[in-house]
């Protein structure tokens, strides 16, 4: 990684504040996933055992500015506290007297968290002012929430300009082990993209035509390029406006020798809905007034049999309808694959990174990103700029 992370630098005796990533669902008061806290504790170690004292900032939700109780960040600092074994201070705003001179006495060691970030309208805006009081509490800045990466806010990119910047180590781990993926694969590199449109995902398309060695497309996304290849395709989501960029896409794949695949089986329903009729079909075979809702069985197992075999399998988006049960098979087959191939295996986006939890092989995965909107920028080959906000090596 080419720029400087909190292990180019000697953080004894400073108060160091991170950005982490702490925007956790909660129901009713309860945190439901802590997967985001738990991504920042090798961080939050390492700076504590190198005698720092540690200041973190994080948004939950979307208040846009406001105060909304139920957004405070009160649950996390519990939940953090269980996670690392000790008192972790709680300031009930991330600017003004209170955080202030809570950081003013903290000794090395000490965990303060501040309030949510976005109960200040500056924070999105990227505010100078406000980027520069956040900047008052601490000597240096960590940027360890690659999550938000690819928003230039106060937290992400505005601190930088008043501290030394640098890369925690979950962030780190994501550009290093993704950048290689792209940069320097092992081979065949296989990419799996899911999801509802090809229009979330067209930069991602372009780019990674240019690096891998096969694509696999599956999800609402696959019905657009096989109806640009004059398949019939029923009542299923189809982006009419995206068939030429769909055939110029799959022409670009054929002159750069990708083997651009898509599912040659569907199963298809008479309704949008869970207790819906279903069947498997051929793709040549939907009837007029039913949808796609996954892949079929024999496209599970021809994909499943490519990525078994290939050396970096990057995964981004479901196969089908995959929140209902009976339309879920198909991303499951496809984690199953992706956990049993003996590949550099890279999962982002909430539901590949469900499925995966899912099966129960999560361990098996190298790397499971994240980002969302960040892990697909980074993927088109875009600069994010909470990482180019932070100092070269």
């Amino acid at each position: 990684m080419k720029k400087k992370t909190i292990q180019d630098i000697d953080v004894k005796g400073k108060k160091v504040i991170v950005r982490v990533d702490f925007n956790v669902p909660v129901k009713e008061g309860k945190i439901t996933d802590d997967t985001r806290i738990r991504a920042a504790l090798p961080t939050i170690s390492y700076l504590k055992d190198k005698g720092a004292a540690i200041i973190l900032m994080s948004h939950l939700g979307r208040p846009k500015g406001k105060v909304h109780e139920e957004m405070r960040l009160g649950v996390v600092a519990e939940k953090l506290e269980e996670l690392v074994g000790q008192k972790v201070l709680y300031a009930k705003d991330c600017i003004g007297p209170e955080p202030q001179e809570m950081a003013e006495k903290m000794e090395p060691g000490d965990i303060l968290l501040l309030e949510n970030l976005r109960f200040h309208g500056e924070e999105e805006k990227n505010d100078r002012e406000f980027a520069k009081k956040l900047a008052s509490l601490a000597d240096i800045y960590v940027n360890d929430a690659f999550g938000t990466a690819h928003r230039a806010h106060a937290s992400t990119a505005g601190v930088a300009e008043f501290l030394p910047a640098v890369a925690g180590l979950l962030m780190q781990n994501e550009i290093g082990i993704m950048g290689k993926a792209l940069e320097n694969p092992e081979r065949p590199f296989v990419a799996i993209l899911g999801g509802a449109k090809v229009s979330d995902k067209i930069g991602v398309i372009q780019n990674l035509i240019n690096k891998v060695d096969v694509l696999i497309t599956g999800g609402g996304m696959a019905n657009t390029f096989l109806a640009a290849q004059g398949k019939n395709m029923g009542k299923s989501l189809v982006e009419r406006d995206k068939l030429d960029l769909a055939r110029s896409l799959m022409e670009q794949a054929r002159e750069k020798g990708v083997d651009f695949l898509l599912p040659g089986d569907l199963v298809v329903a008479d309704a949008f809905a869970a207790d819906a009729q279903h069947r498997v079909v051929s793709v040549d075979q939907i009837p007029a007034d039913w949808m796609s809702m996954d892949i079929g069985p024999a496209s599970a197992e021809n994909f499943g049999k490519v990525i078994k075999s290939a050396g970096t399998v990057l995964w981004n988006g479901p196969m089908g309808v995959f929140e209902m049960i009976p339309f879920a098979r198909g991303t499951e087959e496809i984690a199953r694959a992706v956990t049993e191939s003996q590949a550099v295996s890279i999962v982002g986006g909430g539901d590949s990174v469900a499925a995966i939890h899912k099966t129960g092989l999560a361990d098996k995965i190298t790397h499971i990103s994240t980002g969302g909107g960040a892990t697909l920028e980074f993927l088109e080959g875009k600069e994010l700029p909470g990482v180019a906000a932070l100092e070269n090596k």
